[in-house]
C-alpha cells in the first residue's frame, strides 16, 4: 500500500498575504506541515502542490518533494481542493506511481503532529472507510444560536433552552487540517467528503482557523502556551 501526502499550497492568498510561507513562531508555517508529515513516517511521499516559485523552494528547503508544478487552472481563485487533488494523482499515475491512499494537508495547520497523521493513517488502514476526517467539538452547543431578525436577537431553535446543555447531542466541525482518504473511492465520487467517513476528534488546543491577522495572533499565543507547557 503506498501512501501520498499532498500539501497543498497556493501563492494568491487574499486575506493574509503569502500567507503559506510567512513566519510563524520562528520558521515559516508550511514547515510545520512538511516536518510532521515527514516525522509521521507513514507517507512513500510528501509532495507540496504549488505554483508559486518561492513556496516551492521553502518546502523544498524543509523536505517535501516539488516534482511539477500546479498548472494555472488550478492556481485560480475558481479552483477546488478536489481539482487540485486530481491534478496531482493524475500527474503521478502519467509517470507510472499510483497511490492508495492520500493525505491532503494544510499549508497552514502549525498544530498538525506526526504522531496524529500516524493516528489517522493507522485508523483508516484498519477500517472499510473511505475518509478520515479531524474534527473538534463546538465549544458552544449551537442548538442555542442566535440570529438577528428584524434587528433583535432571537433564538433560531427555542426547543433547545430547556434542554440541559450536557443533554444536547455534540456537534463538530472539520478540524481544517488534513483528510486522507483512499484515492480509489475519491476518484470515482469526485469527493473527498463521501462515502463512509471515520472522525478523529481533536481537543480544542490543537485547532485554530487561521483567515484573519486577529487568527494568526491567537494561534501564535495557543503554540507558544502549548510548547511552554
Amino acid at each position: 500500500m503506498k501512501t501520498l501526502a499532498i500539501i497543498t499550497a497556493r501563492g494568491g492568498s487574499k486575506r493574509i498575504p503569502r500567507k503559506n510561507i510567512r513566519d510563524f513562531c520562528g520558521k515559516p508555517i508550511i514547515a510545520y506541515s512538511v516536518e510532521a508529515a515527514l516525522a509521521s513516517a507513514v507517507f512513500d511521499t510528501v509532495m507540496v502542490s504549488t505554483e508559486d516559485k518561492e513556496i516551492g523552494e521553502i518546502a523544498q528547503r524543509f523536505g517535501a518533494e516539488l516534482p511539477f508544478y500546479r498548472s494555472g487552472k488550478c492556481a485560480s481563485d475558481h479552483a477546488t481542493t478536489t481539482d487540485v487533488l486530481n491534478e496531482v494523482l493524475d500527474e503521478y499515475e502519467k509517470r507510472g506511481q499510483h497511490f492508495d491512499l492520500a493525505c491532503c494537508i494544510y499549508p497552514t495547520a502549525p498544530f498538525i503532529t506526526a504522531a496524529r497523521l500516524k493516528e489517522a493513517f493507522e485508523t483508516l488502514s484498519a477500517s472499510d472507510a473511505d475518509t478520515l476526517l479531524p474534527v473538534v467539538r463546538f465549544s458552544y452547543p449551537p442548538q442555542r444560536c442566535l440570529v438577528v431578525r428584524e434587528e433583535r436577537l432571537v433564538f433560531r431553535d427555542p426547543e433547545y433552552l430547556s434542554v440541559r446543555s450536557q443533554d444536547l447531542e455534540p456537534l463538530y466541525h472539520d478540524a481544517g487540517q488534513f483528510y486522507f482518504f483512499r484515492t480509489e473511492g475519491f476518484k470515482k465520487s469526485g469527493n473527498i467528503l463521501s462515502g463512509s467517513i471515520l472522525p478523529l476528534i481533536l481537543k480544542e488546543t490543537e485547532v485554530q482557523d487561521i483567515d484573519t491577522e486577529e487568527d494568526w495572533q491567537l494561534a501564535e499565543l495557543k503554540y507558544r502556551l502549548l510548547h511552554e507547557q
